[in-house]
């Protein structure tokens, strides 16, 4: 016996009680009991009648929401049950709900049903008695292939050989495994799908077949996929473009003409298109058509994004408190293929300006760009002048962004009793890579970004009103981050961190602060305010040249219901300093709320700073790279 023999009975049993045990009720009312949808009737009087179901506990609910016996009682008034027609479910019920169970995978259960007295005196009582018998369980699994993908390994081709021997490995519902109907379906689904990410887009089942024998709760899986044809990528066509140039969508393409067909490659370009800043959306799809499997055509739809863009925003953070932001994007930036974009912020402590005008993509995925920046700051007792200019290159593919550039920067310090003003000059390389499952959510993973400039710096320093001499020469600056994200069993999750850096120059030679490091604050060292690790001068705290921080902490959903909330613990330790060995790691620890939110994880966090004894609030969006 199938399990489609099986589901073809149990559906023949649900149209035998619809045509002639409630030919009475309302038609819109009665449902398949396979309907998980429109299959529930909402009591709106007193129980027509009681039903006592004796099942076990992991079969319960199936039989309460989907045995017709239990789901007419309730039946309105205007569809009474007439006693020929309970009697006629009575009777529908043991073949209705053995084919419910046979769908769990209980072949062997037993069903009964009878009228019972002393449920209710008023109304006629009926008492179904379930027991299950053993689940049944697989015990032998045959997979072949026919098409191209069999015919391949037959002619000695290692590939086609290897890739038929992954279906049989990884098919899903192995020997020994708890047979259920849903599961069937999953393990068919899934092994369908890995076949038409990886080439065979055509790919379907010529045979499934799953042989009971209900005597002895054994499954016999028999099944035989066709392959069809291998495909091969073709001609990429777009869909919806008019103001922007082609070139911009075909060099994000990372394929070439003739390459073999792999879902993942579609899926990179597609995210690639949606990241390039032209675009509202964009999708790409494969032509699935056999007759064009030697060079199947690429179909890219995409809506583009208006030319401008402005957008003004408040906000609050623990470094800059309320704030004000206005942004503006302009897509073809007086006719060229270029992106200009300018941001402006405003706060009670930071006013910044960035601006960038990046070119569209170019032969293999760079972008050309030129950049600058200024920045107003008043943090620990410092007022912090600076502002910078970029001119580069950049390179970002499916897991590894790289950025080239020259730079020159300025920045100027003053307080009290210091003051400081320094250029630099550098030739700078930046690295960054991404493996995780989740690009905005991450939870399993490694991230790592590295940062080398080279270059060459003068400043000079007032203190208390003596000038120092001005001194300058070579310079070398080197940074890492690098973020582990590891699911820990049981909904937990953890994260770890380390961060590091480096100013390589000679003692007496000034560096722009906005090139040496700080310590504190929400992706730092929780529990202390932003840069206030550090070496200290008359109490003000100043930019470093040595930098160390680390953290770990752990996560897991608030509730299983709303699992896009979760709580946090965690230790965060680091410090600045002008030489490692003077480091002295401030502690910092706490608790914390999360929201995944569509756009990145936004944090909540109070934490404790041992060194200050102090509690602090930390609030941020996002992830830092």
């Amino acid at each position: 016996m199938t399990v489609r023999t099986l589901l073809r009975a149990a559906l023949a049993a649900a149209a035998t009680v619809a045509a002639c045990g409630c030919a009475q009720l309302p038609f819109e009312r009665f449902n398949s009991p396979l309907d998980p949808v429109r299959d529930s009737v909402e009591p709106t009087q007193p129980e027509q009648y009681g039903v006592d179901l004796q099942a076990p506990e992991e079969v319960r609910k199936l039989l309460t929401e989907y045995l017709d016996l239990e789901r007419f009682r309730n039946a309105p008034a205007d569809a009474a049950i007439t006693d020929s027609e309970l009697e006629r479910l009575i009777r529908a019920a043991p073949a209705q709900a053995r084919g419910l169970l046979e769908a769990e995978g209980y072949f062997d259960a037993q069903v009964s049903v009878a009228h019972v007295q002393g449920l209710a005196s008023d109304r006629p009582s009926v008492r179904v008695s379930v027991t299950l018998g053993p689940r049944a369980r697989v015990v032998s699994v045959s997979l072949d292939g026919v098409g191209e993908m069999r015919e391949a390994a037959a002619r000695g081709d290692k590939t086609a050989s290897a890739e038929l021997e992954t279906l049989r490995s990884e098919w899903p519902l192995k020997v020994g495994s708890e047979f259920r109907q849903s599961a069937w379906t999953q393990a068919k689904t899934a092994t369908l799908a890995r076949l038409h990410s990886d080439g065979y887009a055509a790919a379907q089942w010529q045979a499934t077949e799953a042989r009971v024998d209900a005597s002895t709760n054994a499954v016999d899986v028999a099944l035989r996929i066709d392959s069809g044809p291998l495909f091969h990528l073709g001609a990429i066509h777009i869909e919806g473009l008019s103001r922007y140039d082609e070139q911009s969508v075909l060099r994000l393409a990372n394929f070439r003409f003739g390459d073999r067909y792999n879902e993942k490659l579609l899926l990179d370009f597609q995210e690639r298109l949606q990241k390039l800043g032209l675009f509202e959306g964009a999708s790409v799809e494969l032509g699935t058509d056999a007759s064009t499997a030697e060079a199947a055509p690429v179909w890219v739809k995409v809506k583009e994004a208006s030319l401008q863009q402005a957008t003004l925003g408040v906000g609050y953070s623990a470094l800059t408190g309320p704030r004000f932001s206005a942004e503006h994007t302009y897509r073809q930036f007086f006719s060229t293929n270029s992106i200009a974009h300018n941001k402006f912020q405003i706060g009670t402590t930071q006013q910044t300006w960035e601006g960038d005008l990046t070119s569209h993509p170019l032969d293999n995925l760079y972008r050309d760009f030129v950049s600058g920046s200024g920045t107003r700051l008043w943090a620990d007792g410092q007022l912090l002048l600076s502002w910078n200019a970029r001119l580069g290159r950049t390179q970002d593919t499916p897991r590894i962004e790289r950025r080239y550039f020259g730079e020159f920067t300025h920045a100027r310090i003053d307080s009290l009793v210091l003051s400081q003003q320094a250029d630099a000059a550098t030739l700078n390389y930046e690295w960054v890579y991404r493996d995780v499952d989740n690009l905005l959510l991450p939870t399993q993973g490694l991230t790592t970004s590295a940062q080398v400039s080279i270059g060459h710096a003068q400043g000079r320093q007032t203190v208390l009103g003596d000038s120092l001499q001005e001194a300058h020469g070579p310079l070398a600056r080197l940074y890492t981050r690098l973020t582990w994200y590891q699911p820990l069993g049981n909904s937990w999750y953890g994260t770890a961190r380390l961060e590091a850096g480096q100013v390589i120059v000679h003692s007496a030679i000034e560096v722009p602060d906005t090139l040496l490091f700080h310590a504190g604050g929400d992706d730092s060292v929780r529990g202390y305010a932003a840069r206030t690790l550090g070496p200290t001068f008359a109490g003000v705290t100043t930019g470093a040249r040595s930098l160390l921080t680390t953290s770990v902490e752990v996560a897991r959903p608030i509730s299983p219901n709303y699992p896009a909330y979760w709580w946090a613990a965690f230790v965060d330790a680091g410090d600045s300093a002008d030489r490692f060995n003077e480091l002295q790691m401030a502690l910092g620890y706490g608790v914390g709320l999360r929201w995944r939110s569509p756009v990145g994880p936004l944090r909540m966090d109070l934490a404790y700073g041992q060194q200050v004894h102090q509690v602090r609030f930390h609030f941020s969006v996002g992830i830092t790279f």
